[in-house]
């Protein structure tokens, strides 16, 4: 069923038939509930409306009768009763008050003027003076049409049909002689009619009309045109629609799915670092929004037109302002900008923006989108969406797009090659869609050589060279400096202090798009990222020195932050907090050290090198870094070796002695520390001797050889220059002694460890011997003392921040709790542990503790 109200009341049945009432009560009936669709109405509500005049002095027999005649009409299901209340029920567009308002909605303004047939019940209600509902839906709709009026002889005259118009908009402006739109346009349709005169006059009658009768004048925007006019600016003669000044979409468009969501409302900085996207993703934002901005796009690329008042002037004058009504300082231009900007659906984009100075002054009520290498955090109230790399995915996608070539292993290499960085896949991809003859392989082939690989980073006169060049070239020469200090690493990130150290610039270069900055570290560093291609184009020109300068501080950070975790001096007091801050700087920091020691082994720098290695591997066998370990030991023992330098060589075996301890090679372990014996005897090197012979003592314990393994270890305790050294033999020979069943020597051993460890506040050690003094008393069965050990340790664990060493606290406390008989708590310890021992891959820990719940 089809019912209009706009116009005379009329009813068509699914077929076309009318079934409009005859009845003038019924009529008045229907265009009662058409006014209040879904809305109940009473039969006393209906009696007033119905009779107003006579109070609604009328029976409810007679409305049920009428709302009867109705249902015969236009459905049984069309009017319902609702306790005691009667309420038409329509269907989604079957009132055409219903799909006008949709259709101006959407913007389909001549399809919604063709459904007008005059004022809303213009037939019932003549005067709209009978019934409120009347003259309220008569404005709303006669805004709603004059709207789509506007709107639909815009598109006319946009389409050039301003001849067409004139008779209409004539009528238009005498029926609505204030309605300044409608008289603008009437002007232009003149103009472009070669009616210039008349153009003017029609101008001159509204500015009386209001001067005379409101005493104003008319708006800002219909001035503009009339001085437009009277200056006979050419460009009114086009008729080419709103402003859309943005380049062509990107074709090969990858990614970014979320970012595009965010690029919407207000003020948006896009960001990141040189090659990333970041004008792609806002042309693109811009374009898929089209729509919503009607009165057109402005954009402007602020590396090529530097100057925002020349900006400014390009803007005015594409959105209409004459050029003889520019104004020529820079402040005036920034204020009719605003005021042109005010009343229009604008969108902005400001490609490539330098910094806030540049768009400070191009800043309007109009959503902005600005792009820039720098976050521009002077600019406050803004969203800032970074934009980095793509991920594996994508960048194959983006390369199998521009390339036009299928997926396989060479272009997956080849997005390896250039890192994510979607400048270098559309160049890499432009070249093989440039060279069908060329493989995928083969530009793989070329690109392999990190020396040359910048150089044939190219497609025509795009390179990626020159993306860099770009920001390197305004950088001033203590931040070109850092850079190219920074290309000598090979560190996926390093901290605040390696750039403070290489000239300290690092901002200006996360500015220039050169540097990302890559959050705070667990030591509260902030850190930065160097894209690998970046780096090669820092490489180009390397700065002599610069790996040793930092070596060297490397060595003295390390050095100090290590020495609360080795520290021989009993003079010396060491605090927990002083222990957890080196751990935590050592945490932050392990991945950048050990690419350090790879790139001295690179460089030759071969003293730094496996000095380097040899400090940190205490804290690599503590927190079982073992890949890393045995890859810095290779890269030691080499460096020791062209270096010349015996000691370092046996210092370095006795890591490899260590690490294979860890690994539990105890075959592998022997063999190294014998080499390193012998080393160290033949220098007279008493202490390293008996650090070795410790090591050995501890072979022969895991191999069996208990005899071996305690004369070795009552060795090194009788020879101990120092509490650390006598602390660490009487740990092992605790070790030793608890195997062979001597459990009280052992506790005592062990006990008389801890002490010396107390004194010297080596916590992690004190902590690792009181849960082999634990270990110990359970034995003894002596639980009480069993459990005070582990809660000791678990303490010093937690303070520390230690989560590993905190899993093997929660594994003694587990045990524990299971010879007390508590094995709901074992259980759940146990499992708590085990979750910390699979995080950190602690094979053995992760066996031992699998182990314990079997049993519970």
């Amino acid at each position: 069923m089809d019912f209009r109200i706009m116009g005379p009341l009329e009813v068509r049945g699914p077929d076309g038939e009318d079934r409009t009432p005859t009845v003038p009560k019924h009529r008045e009936l229907l265009a009662l509930f058409l006014l209040n669709p879904g809305r109940p109405l009473t039969a006393g509500r209906l009696r007033n409306l119905l009779w107003p005049r006579e109070g609604g002095d009328r029976s409810d027999s007679l409305i049920r009768g009428y709302v009867g005649q109705l249902r015969r009409l236009i459905g049984q299901a069309a009017i319902t009763t609702v306790s005691g209340a009667y309420q038409l029920n329509l269907g989604d567009g079957h009132l055409d008050v219903d799909r006008f308002r949709l259709l101006v909605g959407r913007g389909a303004y001549a399809e919604a003027l063709a459904l007008w047939r005059g004022e809303a019940l213009e037939d019932v209600d003549p005067e709209g003076e009978r019934w409120a509902q009347t003259r309220r839906l008569r404005e709303e709709l006669e805004e709603l049409r004059l709207l789509a009026l506007e709107r639909r002889v815009q598109a006319d005259l946009d389409a050039g049909r301003h001849r067409e118009l004139l008779a209409e908009l004539r009528q238009l402006t005498r029926q609505h002689p204030t309605w300044q739109r409608f008289r603008g346009q009437y002007m232009l349709a003149l103009y472009r009619s070669g009616r210039r005169v008349d153009a003017l006059a029609s101008y001159a009658v509204l500015r009386d009309q209001l001067d005379g009768g409101h005493a104003i004048e008319p708006d800002p925007e219909l001035q503009l045109l009339y001085h437009r006019m009277l200056h006979d600016d050419a460009s009114l003669h086009v008729s080419a629609g709103p402003p859309v000044l943005l380049p062509p979409d990107v074709a090969d468009f990858t990614g970014r799915d979320e970012l595009l969501k965010e690029v919407s409302g207000g003020l948006v900085v896009v960001h990141g670092q040189a090659g990333a996207g970041k004008s792609a993703l806002a042309v693109r934002a811009a374009w898929l929004r089209r729509a919503d901005f009607p009165d057109g796009i402005l954009y402007a690329d602020l590396r090529e037109t530097t100057a925002p008042a020349a900006v400014l002037e390009d803007f005015l004058r594409w959105l209409g302002c004459p050029g003889r009504a520019v104004p020529a300082a820079p402040e005036q231009r920034e204020r009719l900008f605003r005021t042109y900007a005010a009343n229009r659906r604008l969108l902005v984009v400001l490609d490539n923006a330098l910094g806030e100075s540049q768009v400070r002054p191009l800043l309007s009520s109009c959503p902005t989108v600005v792009t820039s290498r720098s976050p521009l955090g002077g600019l406050p109230g803004a969203k800032r969406l970074p934009v980095g790399v793509l991920n594996a995915e994508e960048a194959l996608e983006l390369l199998v797009k521009s390339s036009g070539r299928a997926a396989d292993d060479a272009l997956r290499r080849l997005t390896r090659f250039c890192g994510g960085l979607p400048i270098a896949l559309r160049i890499a991809g432009s070249r093989l869609a440039a060279r069908p003859e060329w493989t995928a392989h083969y530009l793989v082939s070329l690109l392999e050589d990190e020396h040359q690989r910048l150089d044939r980073l190219h497609a025509g006169d795009l390179t990626v060279r020159s993306v860099f060049a770009v920001g390197f070239d305004g950088l001033p020469e203590a931040a070109k400096l850092t850079l190219r200090g920074l290309g000598a690493l090979s560190a996926p990130d390093f901290a605040d202090w390696v750039t403070e150290l290489l000239g300290g610039q690092a901002e200006a270069l996360v500015d220039a798009g050169l540097l990302e900055t890559h959050g705070v570290d667990a030591a509260g560093q902030v850190r930065y990222r160097l894209h690998d291609l970046t780096r090669l184009f820092a490489r180009e020109q390397p700065v002599p020195g610069a790996l040793a300068k930092l070596a060297d501080t490397a060595l003295s950070r390390v050095r100090a932050s290590r020495f609360p975790l080795v520290s021989g001096d009993p003079a010396t007091t060491v605090v927990t907090r002083d222990i957890r801050e080196s751990v935590e700087w050592l945490a932050a920091e392990r991945a950048f050290l050990v690419s350090l020691v790879a790139d001295l082994s690179a460089a030759g720098l071969d003293d730094a090198c496996w000095r380097l290695a040899h400090l940190l591997a205490p804290y690599l066998e503590r927190h079982l870094y073992l890949d890393d370990w045995r890859a810095l030991t290779g890269f030691a023992m080499e460096a020791a070796r062209r270096a010349g330098d015996p000691l370092g060589e046996a210092l370095i075996l006795l890591d490899q002695g260590d690490l294979h301890l860890a690994e539990r090679d105890w075959p592998e372990a022997e063999k190294r520390l014998l080499l390193a014996l012998e080393m160290f005897r033949s220098r007279g090197r008493a202490r390293e001797v008996a650090h070795a012979t410790r090591r050995l003592g501890r072979v022969h314990l895991e191999l069996g050889r208990l005899d071996e393994a305690e004369r070795a270890l009552l060795a090194c305790v009788e020879s101990a220059e120092n509490q650390r050294d006598a602390a660490d033999a009487e740990q092992v020979l605790g070790l030793m002694l608890r195997r062979a069943g001597r459990l009280d020597e052992a506790a005592g051993r062990l006990r008389a460890a801890v002490n010396r460890l107390a004194e010297l506040g080596d916590r992690h050690r004190q902590a690792d011997t009181l849960l082999e003094l634990s270990a110990v008393h359970l034995a003894q069965g002596a639980k009480p003392d069993a459990r005070a050990a582990a809660e000791q340790a678990r303490g010093i664990a937690v303070r520390l921040g230690d989560r590993l060493l905190d899993a093997h606290a929660l594994l003694a406390l587990a045990k524990v709790n299971r010879a007390e008989g508590a094995t709901v708590r074992s259980r759940e310890l146990a499992r708590a542990a085990l979750e910390i021992f699979e995080e950190t891959g602690d094979r053995q820990g992760t066996a031992n503790t699998r182990s314990l719940l079997a049993l519970l």
